[in-house]
């Protein structure tokens, strides 16, 4: 069965085309299947064909601004209220220092490159610009919208061949703002937006009330798992389940030649995902650490995040190419440290450490280190001055990002701010710029367009790739 490349999206003529896209080849019918050459041309330019060093991104996601002046810019010789409580430390790398709390993060600086002149002007706890590059204030942060461009996950899910039964992007271990305020906060960014709802990732769940307290703080434990939604029901044998796909199937048709539009073009891609759920055991397998190492999850430390980052390796070793592990716990658990920011770091940062430096190691041992990429970031950073609560506040003028992994070269810093990590002082660097360099990681054109009903939208939003970090 002959197939094409459409944007870099690999379709097959038979699962027919969206509206959207028809309108976008120009001269196309799509009763009648027929391409003019301009269209064919047009589509083939969009292909993709950069090569690639990465084959998956493990994205580790610090919601809620994390206080990287505390963690991989330190300021030593500043003030004592710019400066905060915590002393620097050496890492493998001469040169680099890191915080006293991440001495097994240390040894990983040789395949790490630190980003200290990350800045936007997007708004406070605004997830959107980090993960679509876009760089725009929202005048609600607690939802996002369909109109927003697509996050780098969703890409790659739109670019997903379809034959492939894994989902692309999948996001632990739940939704970003999960909950808060009764889980009606969902943050923007994660999502496919304009691409449509078919693009979303797959979603993992938790169990909120799973928790220890560390030092001052709740740390969430237990482990992400499938939605309830996604196994076979009682009774329900796979045979049974292909006699009612095909039936969907002959329904959807039907419905089709009396109607054509998105909406059913979603529900079409999501309940094909859906059913790649109910019958993939390398899915489930993935999420199943019952069989893991008991030794193996202490190193990851058996919390929440830990055990999510162990699950986010055996889904790119299974396949997936873009997964998130979020560090996004409620109340008490939050980076948006207003008050008693050290107190809190004192808890957090030695189970950060523990989970990204296993998380390397396991990826090294593993042989995957070499191509897949690790990003840590988060939305934002916090104030250079310590406040009245012994706390940091929003900032989003300096602050720092840790690439790792695939096509990284090692042991680099890229960027400054100035003494008091107030603003950037050297080499700024956008969030679109992260953007393009992920994509160019993943063998994605930063300028890949996808298109906004008839507008065209380059992916990374016209940033580009910071070569001093790559390899």
């Amino acid at each position: 069965m002959s197939s094409i490349t459409m944007l870099g999206s690999h379709r097959r003529l038979c699962d027919g085309l969206t509206r959207r896209e028809t309108l976008r080849a120009g001269a196309l019918s799509l009763l009648g299947g027929a391409f003019n050459l301009p269209s064919l041309l047009a589509l083939e330019e969009h292909k993709q064909t950069l090569p690639r060093k990465a084959k998956s991104v493990i994205l580790l996601y610090l919601i809620g601004g994390a206080p990287t002046q505390d963690m991989y810019d330190m300021k030593p010789e500043a003030p004592e209220k710019i400066r905060g409580e915590f002393k620097p430390i050496d890492t493998n790398v001469p040169g680099i220092q890191i915080c006293e709390l991440m001495p097994q993060s240390a040894k990983w600086m040789h395949k790490s490159a630190i980003v200290r002149s990350v800045n936007h002007k997007a708004g406070c706890h605004n997830p959107l610009p980090s993960y679509t590059g876009y760089e725009i204030s929202v005048t609600d942060n607690t939802s996002t919208k369909d109109t927003y461009p697509p996050s780098m996950g969703s890409v790659c899910e739109y670019l997903r061949p379809a034959t492939q039964d894994l989902p692309d992007y999948i996001y632990l271990p739940n939704y970003a703002g999960a909950g808060n305020d009764g889980g009606t906060v969902r943050y923007p960014g994660p999502y496919a937006g304009f691409l449509g709802k078919r693009y979303d990732p797959l979603f993992s769940e938790f169990d909120i009330k799973k928790h220890r307290v560390v030092g001052k703080m709740k740390m969430l434990d237990g482990e992400p798992f499938l939605s309830r939604n996604s196994r076979l029901a009682d009774g329900i044998t796979l045979d049974a389940l292909d006699k009612r796909e095909s039936l969907l199937r002959q329904f959807n048709r039907q419905q089709r030649r009396s109607e054509s539009n998105r909406a059913l073009d979603d529900v079409t891609r999501i309940q094909q995902r859906a059913l790649s759920l109910l019958t993939s055991n390398s899915l489930k397998s993935s999420f199943d650490l019952s069989n893991a190492d008991p030794k193996l999850r202490d190193r990851y430390d058996r919390t929440l995040f830990g055990s999510s980052a162990l699950i986010a390796r055996r889904l790119v070793q299974a396949g997936v190419r873009f997964v998130n592990v979020s560090w996004d716990f409620p109340g008490d658990n939050s980076w948006d440290t207003h008050a008693d920011n050290f107190g809190w770091l004192r808890g957090a940062l030695p189970s950060l450490d523990l989970t990204y430096s296993a998380l390397l190691g396991d990826l090294e041992e593993t042989g995957l280190l070499d191509e897949t990429l690790v990003v840590l970031m988060s939305d934002m950073g916090r104030t250079p001055q310590v406040n009245a609560n012994s706390g940091r506040d929003h900032w989003t003028y300096a602050y720092s990002v840790v690439f790792a992994g695939a096509g990284i070269r090692g042991g680099t810093i890229h960027g400054a701010s100035d003494a008091h990590s107030a603003y950037v002082k050297d080499r700024p660097v956008s969030t679109s710029d992260i953007c393009a360099t992920i994509y160019h990681l993943l063998g994605i054109d930063p300028d890949m367009k996808v298109y906004d009903n008839d507008r065209p939208i380059a992916v990374a939003h016209g940033g580009q790739p910071i070569r001093e970090i790559l390899a």
